[in-house]
């Protein structure tokens, strides 16, 4: 399976990337579409993961002023879940973290995706909001090794 992670650049794409954070993270909670944008996307950077054309995965770095960026809206088709796609946008997302010299980066994780996280490195550092009333999530963190 060819795979690419880029940032989508055509407006189909970009109807693509919303269209699956809305399937994946919004709608299984009867969110109305629109719920899964908001003002960050704007000054974020997007990865999409493409196979064969088709967007399969995204995921979001939001960027500070402080040392540490932050992954957002990460979603994967469910029909590609569990193949390693997710890491692999992790990864793309870190690496421009890296590159504008942050010391690491932050996330707040559904309760369900914690070993996720946890296999990439990151660390459990407390409870943080629900959302939607039911969808816990969990703040961690990871730091950059240097040299990595």
């Amino acid at each position: 399976m060819e795979k690419i992670i880029r940032k989508p650049s055509t407006s189909a794409e970009l109807e693509a990337y919303f269209d699956l954070r809305y399937r994946i993270l919004r709608a299984p909670w009867n969110q109305p579409p629109g719920s899964e944008k908001n003002e960050g996307d704007a000054i974020s950077e997007h990865a999409a993961c493409f196979v064969r054309g088709r967007l399969i995965a995204v995921g979001r770095l939001d960027i500070f002023d402080s040392d540490y960026g932050q992954i957002r809206f990460m979603a994967v088709e469910v029909d590609f879940q569990g193949k390693g796609i997710g890491q692999e946008i992790i990864n793309y997302l870190e690496n421009i973290s890296k590159s504008r010299g942050d010391k690491g980066m932050i996330l707040h994780s559904r309760e369900i995706a914690i070993g996720f996280y946890k296999k990439l490195g990151y660390i459990l550092i407390e409870k943080s909001y629900l959302l939607f009333g039911e969808i816990q999530h969990f703040l961690m963190k990871k730091d950059y090794v240097i040299g990595e």
